[in-house]
C-alpha cells in the first residue's frame, strides 16, 4: 500500500487512477524530469535520473492496477483464479505474490499477516484464497508465464 500511495503522490492522483489522466501527467513529469535538460556538472542531473527511473516504474506500475486496466484483463484472470492452483507464493509486509501452474504471478495488496498464517496453515490453500484473498485485495499481475519479468 506504501507503494501505491508513494506513486499515486507522485503522480498527483487523488480518487481512482483514470488512464488519460495518468498518461498526460506521466508524459509532463518525464519533459520536467529528463536528464538532458541538466548539464553534466549540475548536481540536478543525477536527481533527474533517478526521478526518471522513479516516474516510469510508477506509470507502469499504476497502470497494472488501474480499473481500466484490470477490466480489460479480467477474463484472463478469471480464468486463472479458477483453473490454476498455486505453485509458490510469497509474503513480505502486506504484499502477498502467488504464482499460478500456468505461470502467471499476482500481487495482492494489503494482505496482513493473519490472513497470511489463516492462509499458509489452510489444509485447502487453494479453496481459502479463492474465498478470502483473490476477490478481496486490489490485484495486479506482476510476471506472466515464461520468460517475462
Amino acid at each position: 500500500m506504501k507503494r501505491i500511495n508513494q506513486y499515486k503522490k507522485l503522480f498527483q492522483i487523488e480518487d481512482q487512477i483514470e488512464l488519460g489522466a495518468l498518461k498526460s501527467t506521466y508524459r509532463s513529469l518525464v519533459k520536467q524530469w529528463h536528464p538532458d535538460k541538466f548539464q553534466d556538472d549540475d548536481p540536478m542531473k543525477v536527481e533527474a535520473e533517478l526521478m526518471g527511473r522513479q516516474i516510469v516504474d510508477g506509470y507502469h506500475f499504476l497502470v497494472s492496477i488501474a480499473p481500466e486496466t484490470k477490466e480489460a484483463t479480467l477474463q484472463e484472470y478469471q480464468q486463472t483464479i479458477m483453473e490454476c492452483g498455486i505453485t509458490d507464493f510469497k509474503h513480505k509486509g502486506l504484499l502477498l505474490e502467488i504464482t499460478f501452474s500456468d505461470g502467471s504471478t499476482y500481487e495482492y495488496f494489503g494482505v496482513n499477516a493473519n490472513v497470511f498464517k489463516k492462509f499458509l496453515n489452510s489444509d485447502k490453500q487453494v479453496r481459502f484464497a479463492k474465498r478470502f484473498i483473490y476477490e478481496a485485495y486490489l490485484y495486479r499481475k506482476s510476471k506472466k508465464g515464461g520468460s517475462e519479468e
